[in-house]
């Protein structure tokens, strides 16, 4: 998996799971959701993510590193 595909599914399994225990446990886990939408909109617009940061220092790949590394692998040489 790709830094893109880990913040994506760690966004809907906190809101997932937010959801199932402000409806079983607590209506305060609602704030949870709210916290998780309003980082996933503050980051379209600043493209700051602590999670990419995280995963970066991890050394989890980018989408685009994967497409560079295999251009430059695919490349033929010239005759």
């Amino acid at each position: 998996m790709v830094i893109e595909q880990y913040v994506r599914a760690t966004a809907g399994l906190l809101i997932l799971l937010s959801l199932l225990l402000g409806n079983f446990h607590s209506a305060q886990w609602y704030w949870l959701t709210t916290f998780v939408g309003v980082n996933l909109l503050q980051s379209a617009f600043t493209r700051w993510c602590l999670l990419e940061q995280i995963l970066e220092m991890l050394q989890i790949p980018r989408q685009c590193d994967l497409l560079i590394n295999r251009l430059k692998n695919n490349t033929t040489s010239p005759t």
